[in-house]
Protein backbone atom coordinates (compact mmCIF):
# COMPACT_ATOMS: atom_id res chain seq x y z
CA UNK A 1 0.00 0.00 0.00
CA UNK A 2 1.15 3.46 -1.18
CA UNK A 3 1.66 6.36 1.55
CA UNK A 4 -0.07 9.07 1.58
CA UNK A 5 1.21 12.76 1.00
CA UNK A 6 1.94 14.28 4.02
CA UNK A 7 1.91 18.11 4.57
CA UNK A 8 5.46 18.03 4.73
CA UNK A 9 5.65 16.57 0.76
CA UNK A 10 3.14 19.02 -0.31
CA UNK A 11 5.01 21.63 0.61
CA UNK A 12 8.03 20.62 -0.42
CA UNK A 13 6.05 19.56 -3.77
CA UNK A 14 4.96 23.07 -3.84
CA UNK A 15 8.22 24.89 -3.13
CA UNK A 16 10.02 22.79 -5.61
CA UNK A 17 7.51 23.50 -8.14
CA UNK A 18 7.69 27.28 -7.29
CA UNK A 19 11.79 27.29 -7.78
CA UNK A 20 10.77 26.09 -11.73
CA UNK A 21 8.34 28.56 -12.04
CA UNK A 22 11.09 31.21 -11.77
CA UNK A 23 12.86 28.97 -13.88
CA UNK A 24 9.34 28.41 -16.49
CA UNK A 25 9.75 31.83 -16.92
CA UNK A 26 13.02 32.82 -17.29
CA UNK A 27 13.04 29.73 -19.54
CA UNK A 28 10.08 30.59 -21.11
CA UNK A 29 10.82 34.34 -21.76
CA UNK A 30 13.86 35.56 -23.39
CA UNK A 31 15.76 31.59 -24.02
CA UNK A 32 12.49 30.13 -25.62
CA UNK A 33 11.31 33.45 -27.41
CA UNK A 34 14.88 34.07 -28.85
CA UNK A 35 15.40 30.57 -30.12
CA UNK A 36 11.81 30.56 -31.41
CA UNK A 37 13.21 32.46 -34.50
CA UNK A 38 15.27 30.22 -35.78
CA UNK A 39 12.64 27.98 -37.47
CA UNK A 40 12.21 24.45 -37.92
CA UNK A 41 10.87 24.05 -34.61
CA UNK A 42 14.36 24.41 -32.83
CA UNK A 43 12.39 25.65 -30.08
CA UNK A 44 10.75 22.40 -29.40
CA UNK A 45 14.05 20.92 -27.91
CA UNK A 46 14.04 22.99 -25.07
CA UNK A 47 9.73 22.58 -24.19
CA UNK A 48 11.02 19.87 -21.87
CA UNK A 49 12.00 21.89 -19.40
CA UNK A 50 7.86 22.88 -18.41
CA UNK A 51 7.36 18.99 -17.67
CA UNK A 52 10.78 19.13 -15.30
CA UNK A 53 9.03 19.60 -12.25
CA UNK A 54 6.94 16.55 -12.54
CA UNK A 55 9.76 14.21 -12.89
CA UNK A 56 12.30 15.84 -9.88
CA UNK A 57 9.33 16.22 -7.67
CA UNK A 58 8.29 12.41 -8.07
CA UNK A 59 12.33 11.40 -7.72
CA UNK A 60 12.30 13.40 -4.66
CA UNK A 61 8.88 12.58 -3.08
CA UNK A 62 8.69 9.24 -4.98
CA UNK A 63 4.69 9.11 -3.87
CA UNK A 64 1.65 9.31 -5.83
CA UNK A 65 -0.15 12.36 -7.18
CA UNK A 66 3.20 14.61 -6.64
CA UNK A 67 4.10 14.81 -10.60
CA UNK A 68 0.20 16.07 -10.96
CA UNK A 69 0.49 18.61 -7.87
CA UNK A 70 4.15 19.75 -9.10
CA UNK A 71 2.91 20.61 -12.28
CA UNK A 72 -0.18 22.44 -11.22
CA UNK A 73 2.32 24.34 -8.69
CA UNK A 74 4.51 25.42 -11.22
CA UNK A 75 1.90 26.10 -14.22
CA UNK A 76 0.56 28.62 -11.43
CA UNK A 77 3.49 29.99 -9.97
CA UNK A 78 4.54 30.85 -13.62
CA UNK A 79 1.27 32.56 -13.94
CA UNK A 80 1.90 34.62 -10.70
CA UNK A 81 5.31 35.54 -11.21
CA UNK A 82 4.32 37.40 -14.96
CA UNK A 83 5.40 34.20 -17.07
CA UNK A 84 3.89 34.89 -20.71
CA UNK A 85 1.70 32.43 -21.26
CA UNK A 86 -1.28 32.83 -18.35
CA UNK A 87 -4.65 32.15 -17.66
CA UNK A 88 -6.87 28.34 -17.43
CA UNK A 89 -4.81 27.53 -20.24
CA UNK A 90 -1.64 27.24 -18.29
CA UNK A 91 -3.44 25.30 -15.52
CA UNK A 92 -4.87 22.98 -18.43
CA UNK A 93 -1.60 22.16 -19.49
CA UNK A 94 -0.28 21.58 -16.28
CA UNK A 95 -3.24 19.19 -15.66
CA UNK A 96 -2.33 17.44 -18.57
CA UNK A 97 1.58 17.12 -18.47
CA UNK A 98 1.15 15.92 -14.89
CA UNK A 99 -1.09 13.67 -15.69
CA UNK A 100 1.07 12.42 -18.58
CA UNK A 101 3.82 11.48 -15.77
CA UNK A 102 1.24 10.06 -13.39
CA UNK A 103 0.17 7.45 -15.82
CA UNK A 104 3.70 6.40 -16.25
CA UNK A 105 4.33 5.94 -12.80
CA UNK A 106 1.11 4.23 -12.00
CA UNK A 107 2.39 1.82 -14.58
CA UNK A 108 5.31 1.05 -13.14
CA UNK A 109 3.29 1.12 -9.72
CA UNK A 110 5.01 3.94 -8.56
CA UNK A 111 8.33 1.61 -6.84
CA UNK A 112 10.97 2.52 -10.32
CA UNK A 113 12.99 5.47 -10.10
CA UNK A 114 15.20 4.25 -13.26
CA UNK A 115 16.23 6.51 -15.95
CA UNK A 116 14.33 4.81 -18.76
CA UNK A 117 10.69 5.73 -16.44
CA UNK A 118 11.79 9.38 -16.32
CA UNK A 119 12.34 9.38 -19.80
CA UNK A 120 8.59 7.24 -20.23
CA UNK A 121 7.30 9.80 -18.25
CA UNK A 122 8.79 12.82 -20.55
CA UNK A 123 7.56 11.40 -23.51
CA UNK A 124 3.46 11.08 -21.60
CA UNK A 125 3.38 15.18 -20.61
CA UNK A 126 5.01 15.86 -23.87
CA UNK A 127 1.26 13.76 -25.06
CA UNK A 128 -0.58 15.34 -23.26
CA UNK A 129 0.81 18.67 -24.22
CA UNK A 130 0.28 18.00 -28.00
CA UNK A 131 -2.86 16.84 -27.40
CA UNK A 132 -3.98 19.97 -25.64
CA UNK A 133 -2.09 21.76 -28.72
CA UNK A 134 -4.33 19.92 -30.73
CA UNK A 135 -7.41 21.02 -28.82
CA UNK A 136 -6.57 24.74 -29.09
CA UNK A 137 -5.92 24.57 -32.78
CA UNK A 138 -1.84 25.41 -32.24
CA UNK A 139 -0.80 22.58 -34.74
CA UNK A 140 -3.79 21.80 -37.11
CA UNK A 141 -2.71 24.12 -39.72
CA UNK A 142 1.08 22.17 -39.98
CA UNK A 143 2.16 20.28 -42.85
CA UNK A 144 2.46 16.48 -42.24
CA UNK A 145 6.36 17.11 -42.52
CA UNK A 146 6.10 20.10 -40.05
CA UNK A 147 4.47 18.90 -37.50
CA UNK A 148 6.31 15.07 -37.39
CA UNK A 149 9.32 17.82 -37.07
CA UNK A 150 7.61 19.46 -34.08
CA UNK A 151 6.50 16.37 -32.22
CA UNK A 152 9.91 14.67 -33.07
CA UNK A 153 11.93 17.45 -31.51
CA UNK A 154 9.33 18.17 -28.62
CA UNK A 155 9.62 14.02 -27.63
CA UNK A 156 12.86 13.34 -28.44
CA UNK A 157 14.86 16.59 -27.77
CA UNK A 158 12.80 17.90 -25.53
CA UNK A 159 11.41 15.61 -23.14
CA UNK A 160 13.33 12.99 -23.10
CA UNK A 161 16.63 14.82 -22.51
CA UNK A 162 15.21 17.34 -20.20
CA UNK A 163 12.77 15.71 -18.44
CA UNK A 164 13.96 12.36 -18.38
CA UNK A 165 17.57 12.38 -18.28
CA UNK A 166 19.22 15.38 -16.88
CA UNK A 167 16.02 15.80 -14.18
CA UNK A 168 17.32 12.21 -13.19
CA UNK A 169 20.89 12.93 -13.09
CA UNK A 170 20.26 16.50 -11.08
CA UNK A 171 18.53 14.54 -8.28
CA UNK A 172 21.13 11.80 -8.30
CA UNK A 173 23.39 14.85 -7.52
CA UNK A 174 21.31 15.82 -4.91
CA UNK A 175 20.90 12.44 -3.47
CA UNK A 176 24.59 12.28 -3.10
CA UNK A 177 24.71 15.87 -1.04
CA UNK A 178 22.28 14.03 1.26
CA UNK A 179 19.57 16.94 1.07
CA UNK A 180 16.98 14.52 -0.73
CA UNK A 181 17.02 12.71 3.49
CA UNK A 182 15.57 16.08 4.28
CA UNK A 183 12.21 15.48 3.32
CA UNK A 184 12.54 11.49 1.81
CA UNK A 185 13.55 9.34 5.29
CA UNK A 186 15.18 6.69 5.08
CA UNK A 187 13.30 3.30 4.16
CA UNK A 188 13.29 -0.27 6.21
CA UNK A 189 15.93 -1.47 3.60
CA UNK A 190 18.35 1.14 4.82
CA UNK A 191 17.86 0.38 8.58
CA UNK A 192 18.68 -3.48 7.99
CA UNK A 193 21.40 -2.76 6.00
CA UNK A 194 22.60 -0.60 8.87
CA UNK A 195 22.01 -3.47 11.60
CA UNK A 196 24.23 -5.77 9.47
CA UNK A 197 26.58 -3.24 9.16
CA UNK A 198 26.51 -2.82 12.88
CA UNK A 199 26.86 -6.45 13.36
Amino acid sequence: MFKKLTLTDILVTVVIALVFSVIYKIWGGPLYSAVSVLGLHIDQLLYGMWFMAATVAFLIIRKPGVALLAELAAAQGEFLFGGQWGGISLLLYGLVQGLGCEIIFAIFRYRSYHILVMCLAAVGAAIGSLWLDIYYGYITELALWNLSLLVFARILGGSIVITGIFAYYLVNALEKTGVTRLVRPLSNKHYEALDEEIR
